[in-house]
């Protein structure tokens, strides 16, 4: 490679880093809108398996399926609000509980929490974590019309894109070449996307009634933020399960319910995340370790909490399309788990 292409490459990389940091709030919603609109797609074929639905105008499917999935976006940011909100009011007893908790700590275990988290406890402040942790939430779906109004042009794009794809490629040949390559492409992504989502619900759903139990304040709004944060590997799984321990330990001011929490929703996340998920996902999540790490933290750094939140999905469908065409294959071939992509 000779100077000038190496240049060009890495001027290349420059703008994009810039573009991804100063336009990420028109990629975020656009990356959305696409994910929605897989799961939309999802909802779809299982729709169009039902025996009286099957006969039904693929117009009025996509409709249903956007309908169900709006429903839920809209029910989930009001269920978050209900939540934030009875848990603003519960503040000055998690407030009081900090004393009442280092004092037991002092007591039982002999262990001076006040002394270590002097400085810590002085600043701080449970209402600016929930706000904080409330924005991060938000902002998945703050900018609600920009991510339909994208959801609405790709579904309208939909319709159109066969004959588009008929159009570039008139040689039958290439033609149907590109159409088995389009859907062997949808069809990995959305079943990525889709058991992801369910292994994340099922971790949030059974999170729910242990935290329901044990008494937690706003079950659901944790149960929420588990299903959410199950989608960054490793360290997502493990911040879920110590945001509810903590606030059960400072909700109840004692050890045994945050103790409950802790063990049987840490269980929850290890039978799931290294027993359920990789029987169900197969070969669907075919990234390297090392890949996830470096992935977590580069969109982690370009966009916050919200890239990590999105930066196995996005990188898992990168690999999958990579994979699919020659010249970019041995990148995606890099990037895999063992070394083994599409049909190898």
């Amino acid at each position: 490679m000779d100077s000038t292409k190496k240049i060009y490459i890495f001027l290349v990389i420059t703008a994009l880093v810039i573009v991804l940091i100063y336009a990420q709030g028109i990629i975020i919603p656009f990356i959305l809108s696409v994910l929605f609109w897989f799961m939309i797609r999802v909802v779809k074929k299982v729709l169009s398996k039902i025996r009286f639905v099957k006969a039904w105008p693929k117009w009025l499917l996509t409709a249903i399926s956007s309908v169900i999935m709006l429903s839920f976006l809209f029910f989930t940011v009001e269920m978050i609000s209900v939540n934030i909100g009875h848990l603003t009011k519960t503040l000055p007893v998690y407030e009081e509980n900090v004393n009442k908790v280092t004092q037991l700590a002092k007591s039982e275990f002999d262990i001076d929490l006040s002394g270590m988290l002097s400085d810590f406890s002085k600043d701080l402040n449970f209402g600016e974590i929930l706000s904080k942790i409330f924005s991060t939430l938000t902002s998945l779906f703050g900018n609600a019309s920009m991510v339909l109004i994208y959801l609405i042009f790709l579904l309208v794009e939909e319709s159109t894109f066969p004959n588009k794809l008929k159009a570039m490629y008139p040689d039958s040949a290439k033609h149907e070449k590109m159409k088995t390559l389009v859907r062997k492409i949808d069809k990995s992504v959305s079943n990525y996307i889709a058991l992801k989502t369910l292994v994340s619900l099922l971790t949030g759903f059974l999170s729910y009634f242990v935290l329901l139990f044990v008494g937690v304040d706003a079950p659901a709004f944790w149960a929420f933020l588990i299903f959410v944060l199950n989608f960054i590997p490793t360290i997502g799984s493990l911040i879920a399960t110590i945001f509810p321990t903590i606030f059960a330990l400072l909700q109840f001011g004692e050890f045994t319910p945050a103790i409950l929490v802790l063990v049987i929703v840490g269980a929850i996340q290890l039978v799931v995340g290294n027993i359920i998920e990789p029987r169900l996902m197969g070969n669907s999540l075919n990234i390297s370790p090392l890949v996830v790490l470096l992935t977590l933290t580069m969109w982690g750094f370009l966009w916050g909490v919200v890239g990590m939140l999105l930066s196995v999905p996005i990188t898992v469908i990168l690999i999958i399309i990579m994979s699919e065409f020659e010249g970019t294959k041995p990148i995606a071939i890099l990037l895999s788990r063992q070394g083994k992509i599409g049909d190898q």
